[in-house]
């Protein structure tokens, strides 16, 4: 019997301003992808297993982009995405499913953490798409743009 594949959650936000502009982070330069970018978000912790999805990604765009920013989420899921990657700590491979969630910037200051190195509102096509994000991170992405169609 084959045995079933273990995937950690990350929940990620498309932050989208009034220009339809999407928040993007850079990566930092000691992370695997560094030069690309990121969606806020990130992993279910193993004490949240059972919390609000709405608490969970308050609690990750807190950290990563800071306790001002407003911003109005939509629970339905607009992407979706297998990020798989080799573990330093883990000692193998390691997979990450992400689901991606939109949610419209209203305003506040954005102070990104030590995760990424800046921060840039972008106009997201299907000419940009590959220059900007890799792994799991440009699957999820580009089934956003497919998907919007």
């Amino acid at each position: 019997m084959k045995e079933n594949a273990n995937f950690q959650v990350s929940l990620k936000v498309i932050l989208k301003n009034k220009k339809g502009e999407i928040l993007c982070l850079k990566i930092a330069d000691r992370y695997l992808m560094a030069g690309f970018y990121d969606m806020p978000g990130g992993r279910i912790s193993e004490n949240e297993i059972r919390e609000p999805y709405e608490k969970i990604i308050k609690r990750e765009l807190e950290e990563e982009i800071g306790k001002k920013v407003k911003y109005k989420l939509y629970l339905k899921p607009v992407s979706f995405a297998r990020h798989i990657y080799h573990s330093k700590t883990l000692q193998r491979e390691a997979c990450i499913f992400m689901l991606f969630f939109e949610a419209h910037y209203i305003g506040g200051n954005i102070e990104i953490s030590p995760e990424h190195k800046e921060y840039r509102w972008i106009k997201l096509n299907r000419n940009n798409v590959k220059k900007l994000f890799v792994s799991g991170l440009l699957e999820g992405m580009t089934n956003y743009l497919k998907l919007r169609q």
